[in-house]
């Protein structure tokens, strides 16, 4: 069937992805895309040049989505959403924290708001959370009832919004998922994220600052993999998923200096190359996703290694330098330490 689907913050990283996946797999969707072009989305991710004439199946809307009457408006045309919009780097909401807060929360309270207005067309609301709610794992695995135990700005902010969207669901019956994606990589990310920070620098010739010793472990999800979760979200029975948290994740987990490791070999470049700084504030030491929920609800299980990934990534960042090389000074970040120094991260 043809369906109209909204996504906010589609032209940013994970969002791009998602919004190329459905335009290349269904051509018979129609597309809305809200997006206030913040540092890290741009219009050259999206599937379409909008300097041509107008595509009848995606719709680019630059907006807000704290913008209460715009988000009306798209939502009274939908018949699913996908919210994506938020900012999420950990280290800049230790730099910048007010507007996670009102990007994160405020603006996800405005589109549910918005769900709940339209709640008779609307099929399916889901909402992309993360897994930096979750904090440390407490075990080997982070289930989905895991502890929330945020650690940095930026991961609280995720939880206001995470627990915001569950509330509308016990309180008024939103169609909501909520998916809390682990560690995505792959084309088209930012550089301020650690895996194209490592492999520019290696283009660039430049050392790979680790925070630490990078002793840190995290679940690395590649976005294809991803996005044919949320691909699922949207299609499995809806009420099979309605109130569900998901957690996406392979199962497995490796440190950022083994990341780091692996993108030196694979790139012909020392050891020599890595500099260790001071940790970062909020660390966390250890996520690994447990999979049985997604497997159940969504039959979904990640399929790329982070070998292949990895290779993969590589190679669109080796030829793709135009798109990424106007975002080298934003690679770091100055922060200050909890030891009251000045550090760029």
């Amino acid at each position: 069937m043809a369906k109209t689907i909204l996504i906010t913050g589609g032209a940013g990283f994970m969002g791009s992805n998602f919004v190329r996946r459905l335009y290349q797999r269904y051509p018979d969707y129609r597309l809305i895309v809200l997006d206030a072009l913040t540092y890290a989305g741009s219009v050259d991710n999206l599937p379409v040049d909008l300097n041509r004439a107008p595509d009848e199946r995606l719709a680019f809307w630059y907006g807000d989505v704290r913008n209460g009457e715009l988000v009306d408006t798209l939502m009274s045309q939908s018949d699913a959403v996908v919210h994506f919009a938020a900012e999420t780097h950990v280290t800049r909401s230790i730099f910048d924290n007010r507007h996670f807060f009102e990007t994160d929360v405020l603006g996800t309270q405005v589109v549910v708001n918005s769900v709940l207005k339209y709640i008779d067309r609307i099929e399916r609301f889901v909402h992309i959370s993360t897994s930096e709610v979750y904090g440390t794992a407490q075990g080997e695995y982070i289930s989905e009832d895991h502890p929330l135990m945020a650690m940095s700005p930026y991961a609280s902010a995720k939880v206001g919004a995470d627990r915001l969207v569950y509330s509308y669901w016990a309180t008024y019956g939103v169609p909501a998922i909520i998916l809390r994606p682990f560690n995505n990589y792959g084309p088209n990310q930012h550089l301020e994220k650690v895996i194209p920070r490592f492999i520019t620098s290696c283009i660039l010739g430049e050392p790979l600052t680790i925070h630490g010793e990078g002793n840190s472990a995290r679940d690395w999800v590649y976005v294809e993999d991803f996005c044919e979760a949320v691909e699922s979200a949207l299609r499995v029975d809806a009420k099979t998923v309605s109130g569900e948290v998901i957690n996406v994740g392979t199962g497995k987990s490796a440190s950022v200096r083994e990341v780091a490791d692996m993108i030196l070999k694979k790139m012909d470049r020392p050891s020599s190359f890595i500099r260790n700084i001071g940790d970062r504030p909020g660390q966390v030491i250890l996520h690994r996703s447990s999979v049985d929920k997604a497997d159940r609800l969504l039959h979904w299980k990640a399929k790329v290694s982070l070998e292949d990934g990895l290779d993969k990534t590589i190679e669109w960042y080796r030829n793709n330098k135009s798109l990424w090389q106007k975002q080298i000074w934003m690679r770091s970040i100055p922060i200050r330490t909890q030891g009251g120094k000045i550090e760029y991260h």
